[in-house]
């Protein structure tokens, strides 16, 4: 008995001795090596950060920044590196830490000059993460309640001219989207499904190139269903504010084909719907991101000593002019006591 308890305890002995040294091993593991900065003038160590910027050395710079921050909290230097940090973050297109870091600029800062600029670069990050329509939108709904902060609070800054031009693009893709999920109802034999994605193009985004579309797909669906006045209806629209789409040729032919005659025949030459075009030519979303279009921190001031900032002079601001949006469709005059075009009505 003695010696089976012995042999037992040497048993036990050797698991732990195991399960120690393999503790070791799975907690002792040492952390990737990060950067370590020794206590340096405020000077040399935004020099280096600007440094990097000028070599696109994003997350070096970042770090550089921070570091001004971390070791001289009150120095007018930190305001400054913030806004730098941040700007260092999105070239990098660490969106998360640019969106952060700008967060943080605006809630220090409120009122500095550098402030309409804080709010510019957030709502960018989040344009910037719009997906094509087939994806979720929740970052297009982001940006562009972000790009119309930027237009509320400072509507009279270069800020606000190019976050004007990415709204419509914005609202384009959010217009995208509700016609590609009606679409697929449409092809689903689920018409009422539709006909609420289209009238929400319709309703909110009827200055965006989805318009006449829209407008057909609402003939077809009410067409679809058997409410004929509801398609005539909308066909007339079309008809009044684009005679000259294919949407409009598109839905003259499918009411006429149903012995209904539209007031209005189709007009080559026409007035067609609108395409949105901004810097990107074109819809950029999905494609590989342009940042050259996107404005380049505002120069301040630097404290006594400091070097200029060449890094942040490297990207040209976009065209001051946008297009101008095209206007929301009329409703036709009255003809034989019937109200053309009054949608839901």
């Amino acid at each position: 008995m003695v010696r089976h308890s012995s042999g037992r305890a040497v048993i036990l002995a050797v698991l732990a001795a195991s399960i120690a040294l393999g503790g070791c091993s799975l907690f002792g593991k040492k952390k990737p090596p990060t950067l370590a900065f020794e206590e340096r003038p405020v000077e040399l160590l935004y020099d280096a950060g600007a440094t990097r910027l000028d070599r696109h050395e994003w997350t070096e710079a970042a770090d550089y920044f921070h570091e001004v921050e971390r070791q001289h909290p009150y120095s007018e230097w930190s305001r400054r590196a913030i806004l730098m940090t941040a700007y260092a973050h999105y070239m990098g297109n660490d969106y998360a830490e640019a969106i952060a870091d700008s967060d943080r600029f605006i809630s220090l800062y409120p009122g500095n000059v550098s402030t309409p600029y804080a709010y510019y670069l957030k709502a960018i990050c989040y344009f910037e993460q719009i997906v094509d329509v087939g994806r979720d939108q929740a970052s297009a709904a982001a940006a562009g309640e972000a790009l119309r902060e930027v237009v509320k609070r400072y509507p009279s800054s270069e800020y606000a001219t190019d976050a004007r031009l990415k709204i419509d693009m914005v609202n384009d893709q959010l217009a995208g989207k509700e016609m590609n999920v009606g679409r697929y109802y449409l092809r689903s034999n689920d018409p009422m499904a539709a006909i609420g994605r289209f009238r929400t193009v319709i309703d909110k985004y009827q200055t965006t190139s989805h318009t006449p579309e829209a407008l057909y797909r609402l003939v077809e669906a009410y067409l679809t269903i058997g409410l004929i006045d509801e398609a005539k209806r909308n066909g007339a629209v079309l008809g009044y504010n684009y005679p000259g789409d294919p949407w409009y040729a598109d839905a003259y032919t499918l009411l006429t084909g149903r012995g209904y005659q539209p007031t209005i025949r189709p007009q080559p030459g026409g007035r067609q719907g609108g395409h949105v075009r901004g810097a990107y030519g074109g819809n950029p979303f999905g494609r590989p991101v342009h940042k050259e279009f996107t404005l380049p921190p505002p120069e301040e001031t630097q404290p006594q000593s400091a070097a200029p900032d060449q890094s942040t002079t490297e990207a040209p601001p976009p065209p001051d002019v946008q297009p101008a949006p095209n206007p929301p469709p009329k409703a036709p005059p009255k003809q034989g006591g019937f109200i053309h075009g009054v949608l839901g009505l």
